[in-house]
């Protein structure tokens, strides 16, 4: 159709498909871009110019059966904000997201705001909810076109959740850049395109990407927008190993000025300053070498930093964020049995003969010493670990210097902070030394201890085994649900195995390990939830990080120490998060008083970590000079055979705790005051106050408050005849008698199909945290959208096939009125244009308002103020009409509507004139942003809804 362009100009209504649509920028001649008049994107169609004609917004209809009441009146106006997708208003994420941001996570998309290029470091507490930061931010540079594509950096543990929270809740379908996959990418592509010029938005495995050929692909096609998670490990003072290839890349990102930068991290600062410098340098150069310790320099930093604890946050702006109020630690001690203390003897003198053994060369001594600290590591864990050690050779074997036998032995012995993002580091270390080199005699040695190893498994041996299945069965009488962190893969799989045969029937058990592939481990973890009864969760590291646990657990038990206690915080921070029902979670370590080292890394490290971050309110990570007492400890235990007291009396070793103490405490202070210093990130809060109750409120009462949303799913379903229950804590819902396209919407009848148990009733939860299964009171649930969906449709519909729970029409007498009332709910489309990057992008979005007017003292009409309109909202009815009058009021109503429309459409303009201020002010601290912005009113107003007040006691 040739005049295809003409006819239908981006923010018409057109017919096709037996719809109305509005049509969306860039229809052409030769297709139509629309979508439905429920004004959700999720719907949106290509239609060719032939199916589709020029339509106008329908008058609601005066047929007695679509007339209604004030409740039904409420219903449509909060279906249709809640339905919008394209809001009108400057956050333009806001409409278009799956979740409902905090009060205080809009602190760091205000920010971004201000800057013309976004870098900024988020280094918010575990469990706050920095992943929602980085998203919100990310996808209103999208939505504005100030960022056209995307790319997050993150190990592969938490590739595939980063890819589902985009989703799910930013609508950003992201492709998996991984070992396992990149191959499968570019198999389709020509050999002069890279994968990150055809995929938009991806999500790159960080150790994948910064191999040196790999590394100058990226970056010749990375996109103009970079997420990295845990951005902590990709800088290092050292210059050496894992990090500096990251750095190397991250280096290379930030080089273009150009580049949105978002860093991503819990623990910015690792207590050295050089490697704090670098980090921070990526975000602006100077900042590597800024006074700090003057206001301008903090200043300068508070610019791109944003740094909150728990405490800062809890209740922020009026609004209360609910974490766990109190964390229960406490730590279970055991005796080796007399089988397993004379194993341990015989483990320990092994070991000291091959570190006492200097024959050989250089590095044949390293991987010695290595080879019998991981032995020693693997027995204290777990028999099954011992064993697979014993049987297993190590990785520095294959080292050329002494160096490369420490780097390749560390990451399988120890519990680095570099290590997070790496896979396999829950791997059994080996203790077969040099397979060459070794004797028959001490191969056939090594076989023995290994089957031995093997004859104490079990509790009659294993006092450490009957520990945990004590701990756990007491967890589970108190009503928690436990997580039982192992360090390595068979101890994980041994303890599975006895929890299932100790634990009653309705007890479900699952090992989850760096075995399974990411996606795998979040099915294992799905499948063991969605079990009947209780459950409890055996894991590795490998879900220390990322993956939220919070919904179905409430405890965590350290069957194994990390040497790092920074490792037990992330494990203690996977229940102790925002999310969380309990209000209190408890965490249980597990220690061997006669092992000769669980004692001392609990007292050196552990317990010092846990002294310090209640004193001062912030976790520290361990300095680096705990490696040097952990190693004078170590070679103590294994060299000179020293026991613990013998230890605490030795000068040298006395000496290193007291410096490593020193250090950590100084660190400590020097931590807390910087947090102190950045903790409002560079906003003054009456700032940020000011900023959210300008923009935030207005966005909501456009989109839906959350008291509205409650009532309109208890009104709607009620209306469609599902019984509901409101109480101060959730919305429980009958789903039974629903109209079946209501219970398909809901997802009512998933679970029968699955073949679970089908839903017997409804959760809707005031706010987050909430239940599994259970759906939350907001606008962005997906049930509430479903339901909304639902709703707008059926009222617009001219024949449904259900009674609507929404009216058009409403008829109402109520003592808040004088006189003849009637308020409208109307619905604006504008032309929206915003300065992005390249082009100027422009789209169709929509507002609702609801207007009201009453006869004035003149004879003239007048149109109401905002809070009369909103008193009049909030009335209740206060009597009873005649049918007739009903009738006739609905139909008097609809007659106005012709002579309202100039009206209408002139309050349209200033609406426009209103928004189109409040994008100027969000961007006015970046003047290049403003030029070009437009927000120009479609010339026709929608009149969705009529309603009539008439006075108590009276007839009007």
């Amino acid at each position: 159709m040739s005049t295809a362009t003409a006819t239908f100009q981006p923010g018409s209504l057109v017919r096709g498909r037996g719809r109305e649509w509005v049509v969306l920028p860039p229809t052409d001649d030769a297709f139509v871009v629309a979508r439905p008049l429920n004004g959700d994107d999720a719907y949106t169609a290509l239609l060719f110019p032939g199916e589709v004609e020029p339509a106008d917004f329908p008058r609601p209809s005066t047929r007695v059966e679509h007339i209604g009441d004030h409740v039904s009146a409420g219903l449509l106006r909060t279906a249709m904000r809640v339905g919008f997708t394209s809001t009108a208003g400057p956050f333009r994420a806001l409409g278009a997201i799956g979740v409902e941001p905090r009060q205080y996570q809009f602190v760091p998309l205000l920010m971004a705001l201000r800057m013309e290029t976004v870098r900024m470091l988020i280094a918010d507490d575990v469990g706050i909810g920095k992943t929602v930061e980085a998203g919100l931010i990310a996808k209103e540079l999208l939505e504005r076109g100030e960022a056209r594509g995307l790319t997050v950096l993150c190990s592969p543990a938490l590739a595939e959740q980063w890819q589902s929270e985009l989703r799910d809740k930013f609508g950003i379908e992201a492709q998996l850049v991984l070992p396992s996959t990149v191959r499968r990418l570019e198999r389709p592509l020509r050999t002069d395109q890279s994968l990150f010029e055809v995929y938009q938005h991806t999500i790159v495995s960080t150790d994948f990407i910064k191999a040196e050929h790999r590394r100058a692909q990226f970056l010749r096609s990375c996109p103009d927008l970079v997420i990295v998670d845990e951005a902590h490990t990709c800088v290092s003072a050292s210059g050496t190993g894992q990090r500096q290839h990251r750095h190397d890349l991250l280096k290379g990102v930030a080089k273009d000025t150009s580049r949105h930068l978002l860093l991503v991290t819990a623990t910015p600062h690792s207590g050295k300053e050089d490697a704090f410098r670098d980090l921070i340098g990526l975000l602006k150069p100077e900042l590597a070498e800024v006074d700090l310790s003057s206001s301008k320099g903090r200043d300068l930093l508070a610019r791109h930093f944003v740094q909150r604890r728990r405490n800062d946050i809890r209740r922020y702006i009026g609004e209360d964020t609910p974490f766990p109020k109190d964390r229960e630690t406490r730590d279970a001690d055991y005796e080796m049995s007399p089988a397993y203390a004379e194993f341990n003897a015989d483990i320990l003198a092994y070991a000291r003969e091959t570190v006492q053994d200097t024959s050989g060369t250089g590095v044949q001594q390293r991987v010695r010493w290595w080879s019998a600290l991981a032995l020693l590591r693997s027995v204290a864990s777990s028999p099954a670990a011992a064993a697979a050690t014993l049987r297993a050779r190590s990785a520095a074997t294959h080292a050329e210097t002494e160096p490369e036998a420490d780097d390749l032995a560390r990451s399988t012995v120890l519990d680095l902070a570099e290590d997070e993002a790496v896979e396999g580091v829950d791997a059994t270390p080996g203790a077969d030394a040099d397979e060459e080199t070794l004797a028959k005699k001490e191969k056939r040695r090594l076989a023995e201890l290994a089957k031995r190893a093997d004859a104490l498994s079990g509790q009659q041996h294993d006092t450490k085994l009957k520990l945990v299945v004590k701990t756990v069965k007491d967890l589970l009488a108190d009503g928690y649900d436990p997580i039982v962190f192992c360090r390595y893969i068979p101890t994980a799989h041994y303890v599975a195995e006895e929890l299932r045969g100790a634990l009653k029937k309705n007890h479900t058990v699952a090992a989850v390990t760096g075995e399974l592939p990411p996606a795998e481990r979040v099915a294992r973890i799905e499948e063991l939830t969605g079990a009947e009864g209780r459950h409890v969760l055996v894991a590795t590291d490998c879900l220390s990080e990322g993956v939220n646990l919070q919904e179905h657990f409430r405890a965590v038990v350290h069957y194994d120490l990390a040497w790092n206690p920074t490792r037990h915080e992330q494990r203690e921070g996977r229940v102790d998060r925002f999310g969380q029902r309990a209000d209190r979670v408890r965490a249980v370590t597990l220690y061997g008083v006669d092992n000769g080292i669980d004692g001392l890394v609990l007292d050196v490290l552990i317990r010092k970590h846990r002294t310090i971050a209640a004193q001062t309110g912030v976790a520290v990570p361990v300095p680096s000079s705990s490696d040097t007492v952990l190693q004078a400890l170590v070679e103590g235990v294994l060299i000179r055979g020293q026991q613990t007291d013998q230890l605490e009396l030795d000068l040298g070793i006395t000496r290193a705790r007291e410096n490593l103490d020193r250090e950590w405490e100084l660190l400590s202070e020097k931590e807390s005051r910087r947090v102190t210093k950045f903790a409002q990130s560079g906003m003054d809060l009456t700032d940020v106050e000011h900023e959210l109750e300008r923009l935030g409120p207005a966005a909501r009462d456009a989109l839906g408050r959350p008291s509205d949303v409650a009532a309109f799913v208890r009104d709607s379903v009620s209306a469609l005849g599902a019984p509901a229950h409101l109480d101060g804590e959730a919305l429980t819902v009958a789903p039974h008698p629903l109209p079946t396209g209501v219970r398909a919407a809901l997802g009512v009848d998933d679970d029968a199909k699955n073949g679970k148990a089908a839903k017997k009733e409804l959760v809707f939860r005031r706010d987050l945290p909430t239940g599994p299964r259970e759906h939350v009171l907001l606008r962005t649930d997906p049930a509430v959208r479903a339901l909304a969906r639902y709703v707008l449709e059926s009222a617009l519909d001219p024949k449904p096939e259900t009674k609507p729970p929404a009216k058009r029409l409403g008829v109402t007498r109520s003592a808040r009125v004088s006189i003849r009332t009637v308020l409208l709910l109307v619905r604006y489309r504008f032309l929206l244009t915003l300065p992005g990057r390249g082009t100027p992008r422009t789209t169709v979005v929509e507002e609702a308002r609801v207007h009201g007017y009453r006869p004035g003292e003149d004879g003239q009409r007048e149109w109401l103020g905002h809070d009369e309109v909103a008193e009049l909202l909030s009335s209740s009815p206060d009597g009873n009409i005649l049918p007739e009058q009903v009738a006739k009021q609905a139909q008097r109503a609809v007659a106005e509507l012709d002579a309202l429309q100039g009206d209408l459409d002139a309050a349209g303009a200033d609406i426009a004139e209103e928004l189109r201020e409040a994008h100027y002010n969000v961007r006015k601290s970046a003047e290049a942003r403003v030029r070009g912005l437009k927000l120009v009113p479609h010339d026709r107003a929608d009149v969705l809804g009529a309603y009539v007040y008439l006075p108590a006691g009276g007839s009007q």
